[in-house]
């Protein structure tokens, strides 16, 4: 049984290069089929987890395979998706196996491995992978394991240390940065696109500083309305964005567009119809919804999830102490994920041990009754089986004994001890008296 994590994060890669390997919720039961088929040989279990910060597969095998098999086609499979080398791909990617690969899930679910300290976010999202590979056929017993127990550790470390209460969310940092660059964020006007959890996040918190006016653009003008009506905020057409982005002084985007929808020269008509008076940008977005180029206007400060994690502050001491009792659950919990993965390892020798047990009983049982139907009586029969039972159940450590020599055979002979000599305080076979 093998288990890899496969992936690139905020701290291996670029924010441009990770927008290429973003997949949307409703990629994904395609995008692990895909996956399937190209790992078909070693026939993983797989799952994908998506974000702003990170891409990451897990994938699993019931035999131990070994980790070209695995992590060499999923590196080539993911390079494609991406559209670029695998061994440029490579340079960015972190490859965890088994036990790391464990450590590294329950740091991702509670929040370690974010890039703001204990957010909660990331547990629903690892959530929709889950479910993405559940609805794909790729969540096998491993994985499930895996990522059931990500959510235990992750639950265990948000109710029994502050890891949460020492950090800022993505949304808080967007309008702390907003409230150095306005005197007051009553005087401005905000607009929102997309619908999605962030916006809705970011929205509550520019909500509570209550603006002067917020609006929200998205695709689906209902989910839009919907969302707006919320905050008592406009409605538009995201159609509509470039003719009305003039009218707003702050703009914060997280759509799941493949493409930017905001371009420069839509940002520089809007700067000339504001006469130049200043923009505050924030793309959540990966791939971004603003072109990097917009960044050069001088009357625009646009910033990205990159750029966020300067704001991001916490208490040091008080968060240091919290991220050392996360971590000890979270190694609590590799060890408990790692006897789990042990135990499945045995599984096979076990069912072949019981399957040569049952041959035995049934050719002793048999052999047992065609003495009775011979005319042996029941002690006889009876005597028959248990002794063929013994020798058949003696025969193989026997005969390893008698092969082996040295310190060889005292290693063997402590080993048979131990399994048929479980009561006895002496080792007779390690003195020379064994008898086949």
């Amino acid at each position: 049984m093998t288990c890899f994590a496969i992936g690139l994060n905020h701290h291996t890669a670029p924010l441009d290069l990770r927008g290429r390997f973003a997949f949307s919720p409703e990629q994904l039961p395609q995008s692990l089929r895909a996956l399937r088929d190209h790992l078909a040989r070693a026939l993983p279990e797989a799952a994908i987890l998506s974000t702003c910060n990170r891409t990451e597969l897990y994938v699993a095998a019931g035999h131990p395979a070994r980790a070209a098999e695995i992590v060499r086609p999923t590196l080539e499979w993911l390079a494609a998706h991406g559209m670029v080398d695998t061994s440029q791909l490579s340079h960015h990617t972190y490859v965890l196996e088994n036990r790391e690969a464990a450590r590294h899930a329950f740091r991702v679910a509670s929040g370690l491995d974010s890039m703001v300290l204990g957010e909660p976010q990331i547990l629903g999202q690892m959530k929709q992978a889950v479910r993405g590979a559940d609805e794909a056929g790729t969540l096998g017993t491993t994985l499930h394991q895996l990522f059931q127990r990500s959510f235990s550790v992750a639950k265990e470390v948000r109710t029994s240390t502050e890891i949460g209460t020492h950090s800022i969310s993505m949304a808080a940092a967007t309008v702390r940065l907003a409230a150095q660059l306005f005197e007051d964020l009553r005087d401005i006007k905000v607009l929102f696109v997309g619908a999605g959890e962030m916006i809705e996040l970011v929205a509550t918190h520019f909500a509570a500083r209550e603006p002067k006016l917020m609006a929200v653009a998205n695709r689906t003008l209902e989910r839009g309305e919907k969302l707006a009506n919320r905050f008592s905020a406009q409605a538009l057409r995201l159609a509509d964005l470039t003719s009305r982005l003039h009218e707003f002084d702050a703009v914060i985007s997280c759509t799941a567009s493949a493409l930017p929808i905001i371009g420069l020269g839509a940002v520089e008509r809007a700067l000339k119809q504001r006469r130049h008076r200043p923009m505050f940008m924030v793309d959540l977005a990966v791939p971004r919804d603003i072109e990097p180029e917009v960044a050069q206007l001088s009357d625009v400060y646009l910033y990205t999830v990159d750029d966020l994690t300067a704001v991001v502050q916490t208490a040091s001491e008080k968060r240091q102490a919290a991220v050392e009792q996360a971590e000890a659950i979270i190694d609590a919990g590799v060890q408990s994920f790692a006897h789990w993965m042990d135990q499945r390892a045995s599984v096979p020798l076990i069912q072949a041990l019981n399957r040569q047990a049952e041959e035995w009983r049934s050719a002793e049982l048999a052999r047992a009754h065609k003495l009775l139907a011979r005319g042996h009586n029941v002690d006889e029969a009876l005597e028959a089986l248990a002794k063929g039972l013994t020798q058949k159940l003696l025969h193989g450590a026997l005969a390893e004994l008698h092969a082996s020599e040295g310190e060889q055979r005292h290693q063997t002979a402590e080993f048979i001890s131990r399994l048929f000599l479980r009561q006895s305080t002496r080792n007779p076979a390690a003195d020379g008296d064994a008898t086949a």
